[in-house]
């Protein structure tokens, strides 16, 4: 259903990956502590910056924007802002840094509040809620609310606005619910969670509202759905609104928007191995069909209405899948282990001829661009610090294997 269409080989192991909203760029977080950003080749729609049309298929390179040792310890989550201006970071070094997309200059940054006097409470993920608010959850079940201020999109304060504790154990996922009619900003207030065996809804300003019964399974991965077929309407007078949560026995199950208590289906994707699904993404273009990032480096195509796996494809023979979605071109990122795949629909079977002979690789465009961030790059600093990691997702294990860098053109790119 997917093919790849060009592969990007990293320095070490791949802790986050984001994607910017607006643009085809991508930002990668790796286990030595490095950031960098990515600019991928433009799609048959669109045009490059210096006027050059896109090449058939939108092949071409991928260009190094910048990159970067931005944290210590290693780089553990990232986010874009919601204007895609600003990409935020988070380490075990247990600081958060606001850093500008296009130059990978730091803005402001902020000490993550931490478990005790001694401890460093290490994050396990970052989203931008709106232009005003960053959710930053960490390993000891915190879930810290950040006040931004516009423009710059920057720490107004150095403590949270709020803390809340939605989870006995640390938070795996996050996803925003969409605003009500009665809304006059636009933007999401609500937002569901998963963390150990739970699923918990959390509102803006009323904090947790409902925490689901114990699941007995280990909850990993969450999106949100709409436009499936309806039984009911919900609490907003709309139906077909679902919330779709991985699980770490190969079980994805659907959650009736609104109706928070137990799941209301479930789709087994892995009956023999069981492998965890580690991440989720929306298919663009109706949200009839999800993508599933896999424990052993799979991809599963999921289409709702028949819940059935439809396709598969795979990222990696060993590594798991740490990051996965769309750009805004329409294409697959995935990424995990020592590499990142970019994908597009596979080409019809009488078309093959035409398309032999893709090539992969990337081609690097500027130096290393910090402030006060620029530190050795011992890209095996961080290892042993992560193997020693509290955390239990297959996705922060560090199994990094030593990688081959190669630079290889895209066809019709020589």
């Amino acid at each position: 259903m997917f093919d790849t269409i060009c592969t990007l080989p990293l320095t070490s192991d791949l802790f986050a990956q984001a994607i910017h909203p607006t643009e085809s760029v991508i930002a990668t977080g790796l286990a030595a502590g490095h950031v960098e950003l990515y600019r991928l080749p433009p799609t048959t729609s669109e045009s490059s910056e210096d006027g050059t049309p896109a090449s058939e298929n939108g092949y071409g390179t991928i260009d190094t924007a910048w990159r970067t040792k931005r944290h210590k310890g290693s780089c553990r989550s990232l986010a874009f802002s919601h204007d895609g201006e600003v990409l935020f970071s988070a380490g075990t070094d247990g600081i958060v840094k606001a850093a500008s997309t296009a130059t990978g200059q730091v803005i402001s940054k902020v000490a993550i509040p931490p478990e005790d006097a001694s401890t460093i409470d290490a994050p396990s993920l970052l989203h931008a809620l709106s232009p005003r608010t960053l959710l930053l959850a960490t390993d000891s079940s915190a879930l810290h609310l950040y006040d931004l201020r516009v423009p710059n999109a920057t720490f107004s304060i150095a403590t949270p606005q709020q803390t809340h504790h939605p989870h006995d154990d640390y938070i795996s996922s996050l996803t925003p619910l969409p605003p009500t009619d009665a809304s006059t900003s636009g933007f999401s207030k609500q937002w569901v969670s998963t963390g150990g065996t739970t699923l918990a809804v959390t509102d803006l300003r009323r904090g947790v509202l409902v925490k689901s019964e114990d699941q007995e399974e280990e909850l990993l991965s969450c999106v949100f759905v709409s436009g499936l077929p309806a039984k009911g309407k919900n609490q907003n007078g709309r139906g077909g609104e679902k919330v779709l949560v991985g699980g770490g026995s190969g079980v994805l199950t659907l959650w009736e928007k609104g109706v928070w208590d137990d799941q209301d289906e479930r789709i087994m994707l892995d009956n023999i191995t069981k492998e965890s699904l580690d991440v989720l993404a929306v298919v663009p273009g109706g949200g009839r069909e999800v993508v599933v990032g896999m424990g052993d480096g799979r991809v599963k195509v999921v289409r709702l209405g028949i819940n059935r796996v439809v396709g598969e494809c795979r990222h990696d023979e060993v590594e798991s899948v740490v990051g996965l979605g769309f750009e805004v071109g329409g294409r697959m990122v995935s990424g995990g282990g020592c590499v990142v795949k970019v994908w597009h629909e596979a080409v019809e079977e009488d078309d093959v001829g035409e398309k032999d002979g893709v090539g992969v690789g990337k081609r690097g465009k500027g130096s290393d661009s910090d402030d006060d961030d620029s530190e050795d790059e011992r890209d095996s600093s961080s290892d042993a610090e992560n193997k020693g990691s509290k955390r239990k997702k297959r996705r922060k294990r560090n199994k990094g294997r030593e990688q081959v860098q190669h630079v290889i053109s895209f066809k019709g790119m020589d």
